[in-house]
């Protein structure tokens, strides 16, 4: 049965993986294992031990401790209602969004974030 915690490991894991355009199988294959036990460890139905989140990070270019951000918050309010931030990133059109985003080069991704912030400035008023 899983945790919470096993749960916000492997959520975050799915995160970074989708982050990096990188499917199940193309990440289980750098860390010598099958798809099947990411798939697994995204849902939380297995544990993801020390060395292997180790081997995790590695492969995702994280530190060990991205895995972990955000997780006494999410238990402290595991008791109220979900927010929308941890949903809004586990959309793929945020991912694609995102992705897009880090292929430009620095102009226009600046220029992007400012029309973004104009977008919305002119929303708020």
């Amino acid at each position: 049965m899983a945790t919470d915690i096993d749960l916000h490991l492997g959520r975050r894991l799915r995160r970074r993986r989708r982050l990096l355009g990188l499917t199940q199988q193309q990440l289980a294959n750098q860390v010598g294992i099958r798809f099947q036990q990411i798939q697994k460890y995204e849902c939380g139905a297995n544990r993801i031990s020390a060395a292997r989140l180790w081997q995790l990070a590695e492969a995702l270019e994280s530190p060990v401790s991205y895995f972990y951000d955000g997780l006494a918050e999410a238990l402290e309010s595991k008791s109220s209602p979900p927010s929308t931030g941890g949903e809004m990133f586990s959309r793929k059109e945020t991912i694609d969004l995102i992705q897009a985003y880090y292929q430009l080069d620095e102009k226009p991704r600046r220029r992007l974030l400012d029309l973004a912030k104009s977008l919305h400035a002119d929303e708020a008023a």
